[in-house]
């Protein structure tokens, strides 16, 4: 079974696979980005470039594009929200690539629009990453240990 690279379960060539060909094109917002995520997956530069809406197409590179989609391992793709009307929507998701040997992830809140019955990849804009603070109260040297071993944390976990 080659299955598709988006994440949907389904054959490459039942899911993303007719809309590299151009035998069909994306219905939705989210099947787009389904589609161009699998795009970099497999190399396919041209679909890039064709998804990405007229308006947005003269700073476009697709030797960097290129680039980045062959020298990446395309590991997953996540949709965390999913926000559609008739003629837009903003997804937002998570793409994890191998690049180098390292893992990483592309956070990104899309933008979509539908023009003329077909639906265009507009822009997207990087999710700052998060910083969580610990909650817990800070444990003093000379205090018992938090894990319950009744030593100081010193002289235990805080070595």
């Amino acid at each position: 079974m080659n299955s598709c690279p988006c994440g949907s379960g389904k054959e490459y060539e039942a899911c993303c696979g007719p809309l590299h060909a151009g035998a069909k094109t994306a219905d939705s917002a989210e099947a787009l980005m389904r589609s161009r995520f699998s795009a970099y997956a497999k190399g396919e530069i041209a679909y890039l470039t064709d998804s990405l809406h007229p308006e947005h197409r003269e700073d476009h590179d697709p030797v960097a594009t290129k680039r980045w989609a062959e020298n990446s391992d395309w590991i997953k793709l996540e949709v965390v929200t999913v926000d559609e009307q008739e003629e837009k929507g903003t997804i937002e998701f998570i793409a994890t690539y191998r690049e180098k040997g390292v893992i990483q992830s592309h956070h990104e809140l899309g933008e979509f629009s539908c023009l003329d019955g077909q639906w265009y990849y507009v822009d997207g804009k990087l999710v700052p990453l998060s910083v969580q603070q610990n909650e817990a109260p800070k444990v003093g040297r000379n205090e018992p240990c938090t894990c319950g071993s009744g030593k100081k944390y010193k002289k235990c976990c805080g070595r």
